[in-house]
């Protein structure tokens, strides 16, 4: 993969980075060769977790445009650029009954987990496009799919997920759009599953590794690898 950089170095940022599956792909990816970058709302957070990683890091708060605009011009001044984007920062938002959801929870979640893809992958596009292999990756969910939650058999089917959903059906939605008007760009959307995380209060079965699978593969394909695609550490996903 050729970059941005004369280094020949793949330069990517995972936006919330320093915990959870972000952390994990940070890993994961820096063992691949990638110069990675975790994207930490809280600095001292963001540091600690770096080092322990022994990863780069940048103060990012992917729900401030200026945050967003600070930090794409930062990694270009550190770097040259990204050439993988990975939209991994997002909120769960209370748990609560849809009959408690109201407007503000709503656009709180949506804020976080469906505009700031769009911040942030306006801000990094005139990086990601001097890049030769330039990649997004959407972290979304089975719980925004409608062909998950239409299946009885799976957990996804019996949560009242309302924002949480909604927001999740919005990228993939994103995703799929950019994916067609961006064909210079490989951009593609995963549901890295139910997942043991603080996320979930480590209730998933799945292992952080096993829920970055479908990250990590989608981080790591060439130029010619697929766009526009929904897909778990299994396979295709239905939207």
């Amino acid at each position: 993969m050729t970059t941005n950089t004369h280094e020949n170095t793949t330069t990517t940022l995972i936006t919330g980075g320093n915990k959870g599956l972000g952390f994990e792909t940070a890993r994961r990816l820096k063992e691949h060769g990638h110069r990675v970058v975790i994207g930490a709302r809280d600095a001292g957070r963001g540091q600690q977790a770096a080092e322990e990683l022994g990863v780069e890091w940048v103060q990012l708060d992917v729900t401030s445009d200026d945050s967003v605009a600070a930090a794409a011009r930062e990694l270009e001044q550190r770097f040259g650029g990204v050439d993988v984007l990975v939209n991994n920062a997002g909120i769960s938002g209370p748990f609560v009954g849809v009959e408690e959801m109201d407007a503000a929870i709503m656009t709180s979640v949506l804020d976080t987990n469906t505009v700031a893809a769009v911040r942030t992958i306006h801000a990094f596009l005139p990086q990601l496009r001097r890049s030769s292999a330039p990649v997004v990756v959407n972290v979304s969910s089975g719980l925004g799919s409608f062909a998950v939650r239409a299946d009885e058999s799976r957990i996804e089917h019996s949560l009242p997920t309302l924002a949480y959903s909604a927001s999740k059906a919005a990228l993939d939605m994103l995703t799929t759009v950019y994916a067609q008007f961006l064909p210079e760009i490989r951009i593609n959307v995963v549901d890295p599953g139910y997942t043991a995380t603080e996320f979930n209060g480590n209730s998933g079965p799945q292992t952080v590794t096993e829920g970055t699978d479908a990250v990590v593969a989608m981080a790591t394909i060439g130029s010619d690898g697929p766009t526009g695609t929904f897909t778990d550490r299994h396979g295709v996903v239905g939207w």
